[in-house]
């Protein structure tokens, strides 16, 4: 009788174990069911081109917007609605439900992932800085920054430039936030900054847009490590981010995820050659 007693608790534990289990999945698949309800996913963005972009009538686009897209529509989700976003208030704002997905370049580092739900790599890059010609501070790193007493340079709130500047040394009150790409790039035309760093392709196509033969891009940047960004979503939605990976590894195997990023600048093999388990682990 003992023994049937034990057996019976380890059964109903399982059986309940299970019913949790399925609860759960039933309730993070709904998250799917619901975007598809609704027809799009509100997604995060940071307007920074290539990997994200605003065009003058409100259309979204660059290549994490426009793989998300794809991705989406593959699943059954016909389109995204974007929101600009300072990189340092995406997380809180997916974790807080203000967006169902950051698609913006947001680099996976470990702390972020121990935030948010990373997809398989999508865009990967390495760091520049955007100077005044001639480069007169002789920057090549972050720490050269910080041995200049009076330099300054800008990078994006709560972005990885930013961080990357602190922990080389630059102190907070030379560490300057800049809220886009066109203003970082004005401070340096002006002199209120000596360097804008944001990734190589960011600063490419503001040299691009801008045409200033006055300027100068230093990349990549010496001792700063090459990332690559993946779709973020809100812990508790694995199964909406597991459907994408689905989606995402198609794309990438029949050769349309190449198609959608390179034009933009990006590799694509890049993005193939790792994964996130490595990337969320690397120190």
């Amino acid at each position: 009788m003992k023994k049937f007693a034990i057996m019976a608790g380890v059964a109903a534990l399982a059986a309940g174990t299970a019913l949790m289990s399925i609860s759960s999945s039933a309730q993070d698949n709904s998250k799917l069911e619901q975007l598809k309800a609704q027809g799009f996913a509100r997604v995060a963005i940071a307007n920074e081109p290539p990997y994200t972009a605003v065009a003058a009538d409100g259309k979204v686009s660059g290549a994490a917007p426009d793989v998300a897209r794809e991705v989406f529509k593959r699943l059954g989700v016909n389109d995204i609605v974007a929101s600009i976003s300072e990189y340092g208030a995406m997380i809180p704002g997916l974790q807080a439900g203000r967006h169902d997905v950051v698609t913006a370049g947001l680099f996976m580092k470990p702390e972020r992932c121990a935030a948010v739900a990373y997809s398989e790599p999508v865009l990967c890059d390495a760091e520049a800085m955007l100077v005044k010609k001639g480069n007169p501070n002789g920057f090549k790193s972050y720490e050269d920054v910080a041995k200049d007493q009076t330099a300054t340079v800008g990078a994006p709130g709560g972005g990885t430039e930013e961080k990357l500047a602190l922990n080389a040394g630059v102190p907070r009150d030379r560490v300057i936030v800049v809220p886009d790409g066109q203003s970082g790039l004005k401070m340096v035309q002006d002199g209120r900054i000596d360097a804008y760093s944001l990734p190589v392709l960011s600063i490419n196509d503001l040299m691009k847009k801008a045409n200033d033969p006055n300027l100068e891009v230093i990349a990549p940047v010496q001792g700063a490590p090459v990332y690559c960004d993946g779709a973020a979503f809100k812990k508790g939605d694995e199964a909406l981010r597991d459907a994408f990976n689905v989606e995402l590894a198609k794309l990438k195997e029949s050769g349309e995820f190449a198609k959608i990023i390179e034009p933009y600048g990006f590799s694509a093999a890049a993005a193939m050659s790792t994964t996130t388990e490595k990337l969320c682990s690397a120190k």
